[in-house]
């Protein structure tokens, strides 16, 4: 038993099939793989990024366009009996050639693809062609034959196996791509090979950690016994697929292995796992687990213990996937995780992700919540894509069952709640529209395949179909009426189980917007509004702020740190609200970590990696310690596990920062639990609320609550001031000490806009008359330090309400 693997990356061409409104040479372009149409014609200069200005707009051609990859390679017969094409994954519909002879046939995304090739190969030059026929073309032919479909948008990606996204959202550009997106390799092997291994690890009821190993095989001719050996963390124990099968499974105890846990509840060991076929070893990498889920209170538990979600959604980091590096993804994690995120939702529009994707979330302790890639649609039941969504669900979940991070299967996104409540049912009469997938197929699968991890058919959902998908009182549930016509306090009119859409928009950094907008900066010019996707946006963002902050007039500046401002404002104020209900409410899954391309949207992270001010609060309301002030009373959230003890210190300031009222209290909160107190009242009714705060502090946690909406706040012009110092070293870095001479509100500063390589560690800081911070600026070299401590660098609100100078 023997197994070649040769890398078939090397020496591809792309030509389009058909007439293309560019000057394609009459071999083709030179091709990267895995990659795809878009950034293979623009490695060679023949279309403009896509993600500057408008330039999306003129490249709609590309996914209405036949296209053919081309490489040769040479083979020698090296005694193998069978020789494998295999593809890791291509994007989408393609035919696949030999030497000139049709091997296979494909029209899924989301899957790989085997085709037996032996006979074809000859000694020598051997050529592989992939047609791809465009995916515009395939979806809407099917379209016709099956009948409409009613959705968020008009395009037809419910009609192809593809990323959905793919085809612009209302935070993405339409950029429809084709492309081998994953790697492929010939593979030859004798006798007998691993075709697949499906870890299943869990605790015992004794609490012992417990591997499943199945292991499936493919044949040559002899059909007698095979003997394989499976070994992780010192045990070992023996499978034998028995004579004429081609699947066998086993269980071992893992006596000497230790329990994964989220990071916000513990370590996360993980072991090495070695089946050996013969000549043949497959190798991967688990860790010791239960989860479970109580079903109306949607609480999630791992190895018995309730964990709040403290949550983000994920959608796929690039519109090019293929682009998308093992550094970068665990860079875009690293973000997550120091904003105390414990887990990420893949969502639906997108991707099963990269297997990167999985490993770097297990060894992060950030738990993954995966949902099958359906969204905002009604999708047919019907053939071909019955069998594909089948196969793509089975192959995916045996591939990422070993991961302890995945904790949740979920059916899809929201078109649950489209079929309630979006006018659906009407349009689509007696039509399919997913119900079969949701609740019949999928947990099949999932409970055959995967019988370690719960399965939710949808989201928002409520535990029943007989029951309304948004009943807050159970399930999950998704808020988008505060961004779309609320203003943002209406947060605190529901408490909800589980929120897992949630969230406000606002612009990406400026050094992003500057690097994608060629023209002038202003709110309505016409290459920045091109980079707004989401329906009224720009309205919305200025209806949000509300009474909250002032409106910023022509100023563009202004716009942009108040819509920035008040997209983070926005959601901390969600958060600290859901979670001071904990335990009823478990969760909270924002909308959303990050972007695929510089836009104006949800995102904490933009587009081109840069922390908004929407990350800092995330920051702060995702701590594992929280005070919260609400309806007359404090919140002590303790999400850690010890107790949360000292004296707590309230205090009632005017906004000179003289003292007008202190108390003074001894308490305790439990290990993961949330103790309300009821402000004294000599705290919690001010005698003038415009001029006056409240001040709690216990031990290293402080909030700094006002009394009115900073638009009927007397503040101050900003008085303050600053000393800059640049730290020795090779790397550098710069100190900006900012010291009060008047109240600061949310203290802010900017360092991209005066070079794009900046960072800065901290923000929206308010400060008391006298009080200092520090902030600390890495990743360039500034040429004006001194810019460090002025606007637009150096932000506060005192300065849109009044003109103040520092």
């Amino acid at each position: 038993m023997t197994l070649r693997h040769l890398p078939l990356h090397d020496g591809w061409t792309l030509g389009a099939d058909g007439p293309v409104p560019l000057g394609l040479p009459a071999g083709g372009v030179p091709a990267t793989v895995p990659g795809c149409v878009h950034t293979d014609l623009l490695a060679a200069g023949l279309i403009d990024d896509p993600y500057l200005d408008d330039n999306e707009t003129r490249l709609d051609w590309i996914g209405r366009t036949d296209w053919t990859y081309r490489t040769a390679f040479d083979w020698t017969d090296d005694g193998h009996d069978h020789a494998d094409l295999c593809f890791d994954g291509l994007d989408t519909v393609a035919t696949v050639l030999l030497n000139g002879t049709e091997v296979g046939r494909t029209a899924n995304q989301h899957r790989s693809y085997r085709f037996a090739v032996r006979p074809l190969l000859v000694e020598g030059a051997n050529t592989i062609d992939v047609r791809f026929t465009a995916p515009y073309t395939y979806a809407e032919e099917l379209r016709e034959r099956l009948g409409d479909r009613p959705g968020a948008y008009t395009e037809p990606y419910p009609f192809i196996r593809k990323m959905a996204c793919n085809f612009g959202w209302d935070w993405g550009p339409a950029l429809v791509t084709s492309g081998i997106w994953r790697p492929v390799a010939l593979q030859s092997w004798n006798g007998a090979r691993i075709a697949s291994v499906k870890l299943l690890a869990d605790l015992a009821d004794d609490g012992v950690p417990r591997l499943s190993v199945t292991l499936d095989v493919d044949r040559s001719g002899d059909r007698s016994p095979l003997q394989a050996v499976v070994e992780v963390a010192g045990e070992r124990a023996g499978v034998t697929v028995p004579a004429g099968q081609d699947s066998a499974t086993t269980t071992l105890l893992v006596p000497h292995a230790e329990p994964w846990w989220p990071h916000s509840h513990g370590e996360q060991p993980l072991y090495e796992v070695t089946v050996r076929l013969g000549g043949h070893a497959w190798q991967g990498r688990t860790g010791f687990r239960t989860v479970s889920l109580e079903r109306e209170a949607f609480r999630i538990g791992v190895n018995g213990d309730p964990v709040f979600v403290r949550g983000v959604n994920w959608i796929p980091d690039d519109c090019f996937p293929a682009r998308l590096t093992p550094q970068r993804i665990s860079d875009r994690l690293d973000q997550a995780l120091a904003a105390g995120v414990n887990l990420i939702r893949v969502w639906g529009g997108g991707l099963y992700e990269s297997d990167d994707f999985y490993r770097l979330a297990d060894e992060k302790g950030l738990l993954v919540w995966q949902d099958f890639p359906f969204a905002c649609a009604a999708y047919p039941e019907e053939q071909p894509l019955y069998d594909e969504v089948a196969a793509e669900a089975r192959e995916n979940v045996v591939r990422l069952a070993p991961h302890p991070s995945l904790v949740l299967w979920c059916g899809n996104n929201e078109n649950l709640e489209g079929h309630a409540d979006w006018g659906w049912r009407k349009e689509l009469g007696d039509r399919t529209w997913g119900h079969g997938y949701y609740h019949e197929l999928l947990p099949a699968i999932c409970a055959e395949t995967d019988p370690t991890r719960p399965y939710w058919p949808g989201s928002p959902y409520s535990g029943s179909p007989d029951l309304h998908p948004q009943d807050p009182a159970r399930g999950t549930i998704h808020i988008w009426d505060v961004w779309n016509r609320a203003d943002y306090r209406a947060y605190a009119d529901r408490v909800p189980r589980f929120v897992a859409e949630f969230g406000f928009q606002g612009p990406p950094a400026h050094a992003t917007l500057r690097r994608a907008v060629s023209g002038p900066l202003a709110p309505d010019a016409p290459l920045l509004t091109h980079h707004q996707k989401a329906e009224d946006g720009n309205v919305k963002l200025l209806r949000g702020l509300g009474d909250h902050l002032p409106q910023p007039g022509g100023s563009f500046d202004d716009w942009h740190w108040l819509t920035q401002l008040n997209q983070a404002r926005a959601v901390a104020f969600g958060i600290r609200h859901f979670r001071s209900h904990t335990p009823y409410c478990m969760g909270t899954v924002v909308w959303q970590l990050n972007d695929c391309w510089p836009v104006v949207s949800w995102a904490a992270v933009d587009g081109d990696g840069r922390r908004k001010p929407l990350w800092y609060a995330l920051r702060a309301v995702y701590a594992d310690r929280l005070l919260v002030v609400r309806d007359g009373a404090l919140h002590l959230v303790n999400d850690a596990d010890r107790p949360w003890a000292g004296t707590l210190c309230l205090t009632r300031h005017d906004l000179d920062g003289a003292v007008l009222a202190e108390e003074e209290l001894r308490v305790s909160t439990p290990p993961r639990q949330v103790t309300r107190l009821a402000l004294p009242p000599s705290v919690a009714e001010p005698a003038d609320r415009t001029r006056e705060l409240l001040v709690a502090r216990l031990g290293e946690v402080r909030t700094v609550e006002f009394y009115e909406e900073d638009t009927r706040l007397a503040l101050p012009p900003a008085g303050y001031d600053v000393r800059i110092t640049r730290s020795e070293g090779d790397a550098p870095a710069y100190r900006v000490e900012v010291t009060a001479r008047t109240l600061l509100r949310d203290l802010a500063l900017f360092p991209d806009r005066l070079d794009p390589a900046a960072e800065v560690d901290e923000m929206l800081v308010t400060l008391l008359p006298g009080e200092s911070t520090v902030f600390r600026v890495t990743g360039a070299v500034i040429e004006d330090p001194g810019a460090l401590g002025t606007r637009p660098v150096l932000r506060c609100v005192n300065d849109t309400l009044a003109q103040g100078l520092p």
